[in-house]
């Protein structure tokens, strides 16, 4: 379901909607640790730390059986294996030894035609990462967004690259954080509407639409806040 190496990690892209599979593996994020030499070599700070290559393995909804598999080889620890299998988590950051677990809560935007009572406009999942000497385990859950964009962005920005593990959590909090910001925006949109409706006398108030937008609106704050 996955290959591991310190250069690349191989594996199968999902479907836009989560497969109905849950071993199935997900999109690579990383290339390498160490910039090519024509390129700008990394900041005397990232320097210091005597960065290395970081391998990755990325995984969409992984079972026990599996996940377990990847813990062994890699020395995770168990409680942070637990939380990863079964996922509804907090967003946090937490140290076992020299391994690091990040907990993402992310969030997506719907495409609808229009608000109605019954209209899906925000779904949420969560993106965890194990990070320790020289790897980088991904596991997704829900509709978390691609981690494409991370890769494409690590591989333009050598001196982000070349911090090693703290480049890495970063870019994939930065892209959690921007994807907050644009489905705000889009949600913005969704209140206008109504917003209108209300203060229209020769339009009909729609309870039920202005109903869901405010429980889309507490699933999306609830996603979002610590």
């Amino acid at each position: 379901m996955y290959e591991f190496s310190h250069t690349a990690a191989t594996c199968r892209t999902p479907p836009s909607s989560p497969p109905t599979s849950p071993t199935a593996a997900t999109d690579p994020l990383l290339i390498h640790g160490d910039a090519p030499p024509q390129q700008e070599p990394p900041s005397p700070a990232c320097a210091k730390r005597s960065c290395r290559p970081v391998g990755q393995i990325a995984l969409y909804e992984p079972g026990e059986e599996q996940l377990q598999e990847v813990a062994e080889a890699f020395g995770l620890h168990p409680l942070a294996v637990e939380d990863a299998v079964h996922a509804h988590q907090r967003p946090k950051l937490e140290r076992y030894g020299d391994m690091l677990f990040l907990v993402l809560r992310t969030i997506v935007y719907v495409d609808h035609e229009k608000v109605t009572a019954t209209s899906e406009i925000v779904d949420t999942g969560e993106i965890m990462v194990f990070a320790g000497p020289g790897y980088a385990i991904t596991v997704r859950h829900g509709r978390a967004p691609s981690l494409d964009g991370v890769r494409q962005q690590l591989q333009d920005d050598p001196r982000q690259l070349g911090c090693g593990l703290a480049g890495v959590l970063h870019a994939v909090a930065d892209m959690v954080v921007d994807r907050y910001l644009e489905v705000a925006d889009a949600f913005a949109g969704d209140v206008d509407t109504p917003e209108s409706d209300v203060f229209s006398p020769d339009r009909p108030v729609d309870a039920g639409r202005i109903c869901q937008l405010k429980r889309e609106l507490l699933e999306f704050k609830r996603a979002v806040m610590p």
